[in-house]
């Protein structure tokens, strides 16, 4: 059997399909009030998607919530879309900033 390509989208297989997500987005929310209604909405509008908790450690020092990474695969999407989103989250979560990661780059934005 032939091995390049073999994930390949519109190859010939006999059990298995296979889609391939291009853009990867991972938003760290701190679990503050109003987080959960934020991540129910990306629940909604992309479908799948993974949630890490971890502790937070920025400037030097442990934060006193933790974070949930929430990391969302999919197509078509571009990173100024994902910029304007994450200050709509920021502005939500009443958060200085917000770190987000699209296609393994680390944004952070904050208010002027």
């Amino acid at each position: 059997m032939d091995n390049d390509n073999l994930t390949a989208p519109g190859r010939n297989h006999n059990n298995f399909t296979i889609r391939i997500l291009n853009d990867s987005v991972k938003f760290y929310l701190p679990r503050v009030e109003g987080y959960l209604e934020i991540v129910r909405e990306m629940a909604s509008r992309y479908g799948g998607m993974s949630l890490i908790e971890f502790d937070g450690y920025f400037e030097g020092r442990f934060e006193p919530v933790k974070y949930t990474r929430v990391e969302i695969h999919t197509n078509n999407v571009n990173e100024e879309e994902m910029t304007q989103r994450a200050n709509q989250i920021r502005i939500a979560l009443k958060q200085n900033s917000l770190a987000f990661e699209f296609n393994n780059r680390l944004i952070l934005v904050s208010e002027a």
